[in-house]
């Protein structure tokens, strides 16, 4: 019989995320940005852009396909995709 060892890098009661201020708990270390969308209720809309806050870099665009590291206390934010600046000079 294999001796079995847990994963010793993820907590037994999940990362702890961010996603516009919102908590959630995730228990994958690797997830989606498809996935990280489908976390609050409801999900973030494809109207709007998901971002990584980046303490020691830029916040950097979270693409549907990206597979993010999950660790705790990462956090995200989202934005309108498009952004109509209006008008000047009126």
């Amino acid at each position: 019989m294999a001796d079995e060892t847990p994963d010793e890098t993820a907590p037994k009661s999940g990362f702890q995320i961010q996603i516009d201020r919102e908590h959630f708990t995730v228990h994958q270390e690797d997830i989606t940005g498809a996935q990280i969308r489908q976390l609050p209720n409801p999900p973030v809309g494809p109207d709007r852009d998901l971002f990584e806050v980046g303490p020691a870099h830029s916040d950097v665009k979270i693409e549907d396909a990206q597979v993010v590291e999950i660790r705790n206390g990462l956090r995200f934010f989202t934005a309108p995709s498009h952004i109509n600046p209006g008008r000047a000079g009126r």
